[in-house]
């Protein structure tokens, strides 16, 4: 009898308690046993993911990405339409309510990086492996099975897209099953949009946006990627910056010479390429280039936004390990707010246990050109253009120099260029961003961080030209999570935030 009584004052005070939710939304205590319970219950489902390699220039691979995520959220109750792109499909998850607020579009990336076998201290890069760090700062694999028996919020899951960005993908999952729980509906539709190619530039994404315009139209886009303020704590951020990239390839003699011979008479590629290359910036960091800085302009207002974000510039450095900065901006978050002008790879010869005694035919730069909102990417690119002009450059128009150009010219280059992405920026006390503070508030009980813009670049802005949406990040990974890196990882106490972070987000209702 005692134990009977027990059972229906239980059953008795979680339909209070469900009361409560629907009167007064969730309280912080319900949101961390909601989350707690549910991220725990999703561990399974996060390693399921992760065990599905996701390169996008594999389309078997694609294709059980795709199929993965589809059968995720139609078990939700979605509806899932494939969305032809003339490349990988994008996947649209859609869901409704009765009398809804807003609509609310979702931007989640499904896909990865490449990975290096060589490079992974575990079975392969699509192994998720829990790992523990020990007394001399290394990491030390765990069986799998500890993950709920010994759960721990700074142990830490590796693979590959841990972090960017299946990590997020599941943890909405997890909130999407721990709201049902709690019988509490979003009061605003959902639309989920899956990119399976982000990290090859989103090629097809821009003319996919306008050509499904209507089943993507929403009210706001919220995208769930990225790694949180280096301090760990909540973080909200309103922009990020563009891409766009150049492959400049300097050409020296027809084939390899012995530098024993011809040393001194054939002019060297890889140094060529190395005196243009130092041309365009000075020893301070910044472009040289002139007119590459015009259009940016920082106001008081803008400083003391960028000021109340909590950076450590001590700290920082000494994390990346760098005893001095660039001067593009006075601190981080200033010069974030520039374009920059990166050298991302270079090759030349052969070096290691390849190494040979030769001059080089050719030498290779790929550089990545990071854009803010002020920028035209094609004025930008126009300018590095014309400053390898400026310095005595011919620029072939084919793959290969042709013998006349070799005999003509003396300094050849072959200059390509594309842009993937233009920046975007949401006003900071905008309705979008007021409603996620609101929620990360009531979920963490401190209000957000809020960054103006992120130094890395998403494919976002075809969504906010093309629907005429603001569009805001809500990051949630650990900072240190090695994102394009061997060696991804994200750490638990991060996924179980990240859920609570998005169980606030579904649970909170816009302001009339």
């Amino acid at each position: 009898m005692k134990t009977t009584l027990s059972c229906l004052c239980l059953l008795l005070t979680f339909s209070l308690s469900a009361q409560q939710v629907g009167r007064e939304g969730l309280s912080n205590d319900q949101l961390s046993q909601l989350a707690d319970k549910h991220a725990k219950a999703s561990f399974e489902e996060l390693k399921a993911l992760l065990s599905i390699p996701n390169d996008a220039l594999f389309p078997e691979d694609v294709e059980k990405n795709v199929q993965w995520c589809e059968k995720a959220f139609q078990a939700r109750s979605f509806t899932t339409t494939r969305l032809e792109t003339g490349g990988p499909p994008l996947l649209l998850a859609e869901r409704k309510v009765n009398n809804p607020q807003k609509t609310v579009l979702i931007y989640l990336q499904i896909d990865g990086q490449p990975t290096d076998s060589t490079k992974w201290f575990q079975e392969t890069a699509f192994t998720p492996t829990l790992k523990e760090r020990d007394s001399q700062g290394n990491w030390k694999s765990l069986d799998w099975d500890k993950i709920h028996s010994a759960y721990d919020p700074d142990l830490r899951v590796f693979a590959r897209s841990a972090s960017d960005a299946k990590g997020p993908v599941v943890m909405l999952l997890a909130a999407l099953d721990a709201i049902k729980e709690v019988n509490i509906n979003p009061s605003y539709n959902i639309k989920i949009i899956m990119d399976f190619e982000e990290e090859l530039g989103s090629p097809h994404l821009p003319p996919a946006v306008t050509v499904h315009k209507e089943a993507l139209a929403s009210d706001m886009l919220v995208i769930f990627d990225g790694p949180l303020h280096i301090s760990n704590k909540p973080t909200i951020k309103f922009g990020a910056r563009g891409i766009s990239e150049i492959t400049l390839t300097v050409y020296g003699p027809r084939a390899p010479q012995h530098s024993g011979h011809y040393g001194n008479y054939a002019p060297n590629p890889a140094f060529r390429l190395s005196q243009l290359l130092a041309s365009m910036k000075g020893d301070d960091g910044r472009v040289t280039i002139p007119g590459f800085y015009n259009g940016i302009s920082l106001d008081e207002d803008t400083k003391k936004i960028m000021r109340a974000v909590p950076d450590d510039e001590n700290d920082i450095q000494q994390k990346i390990g760098i005893a001095d900065t660039d001067k593009v901006g006075s601190n981080y978050q200033e010069a974030i707010q520039y374009p920059s002008l990166n050298i991302r790879g270079m090759a030349s010869g052969w070096v290691g246990t390849k190494k040979r005694t030769i001059v080089p035919s050719d030498a290779t730069a790929e550089i990545d050109v990071r854009l803010v909102k002020e920028n035209d990417p094609e004025r930008l690119l126009g300018l590095i253009r014309q400053h390898v002009i400026d310095q005595g450059y011919h620029i072939i128009a084919g793959d290969e120099p042709t013998e006349q150009e070799r005999m003509t010219y003396s300094k050849l280059v072959k200059f390509e260029s594309s842009t993937s992405y233009l920046a975007f920026r949401t006003p900071i006390n905008s309705p979008t961003g007021n409603w996620l503070s609101g929620a990360i508030k009531r979920a963490h009980g401190v209000d957000p961080i809020k960054v103006r813009t992120s130094g890395g670049s998403i494919p976002i802005s075809p969504f906010v030209t093309t629907l005429g949406i603001p569009a805001v990040s809500v990051p949630t990974v650990n900072i240190d999570n090695n994102q394009h890196s061997p060696n991804e990882n994200i750490r638990l106490g991060n996924y179980v935030d990240g859920v609570k972070t998005m169980i606030a987000i579904l649970a909170e209702r816009f302001k009339d």
